[in-house]
């Protein structure tokens, strides 16, 4: 079956379609994708995974379409980034 493989750095993006075997699982798909070789900093034991914006485990099983998504671990502290696009007091 084919499916994508999606991951960005913020500089560099890979979109990757391949073809998997019908029982493969994300890992499986990551790993066949070459994504790991092209950006040897991924480290699955940190970064979440997910499919269409939902995470998911890496043992999880794939569907015919679907796009595997790697996901930038925060580098930054979300308590100290201002909000955008809120409503300031101001605004009555």
């Amino acid at each position: 079956m084919r499916i994508g493989v999606a991951y960005s750095d913020g500089v560099q993006h890979s979109w990757l379609r391949i073809d998997v075997a019908d029982d493969a699982t994300v890992q499986q798909a990551i790993e066949r994708s070459g994504v790991l070789t092209m950006f040897p900093h991924i480290d699955l034991t940190q970064q979440k995974v997910g499919i269409f914006g939902k995470l998911v485990k890496l043992d999880a099983p794939l569907q015919p379409g679907d796009r595997v998504e790697i996901y930038r671990q925060i580098t930054c502290d979300p308590t100290q980034v201002p909000r955008r696009g809120g409503m300031d007091e101001d605004d009555d």
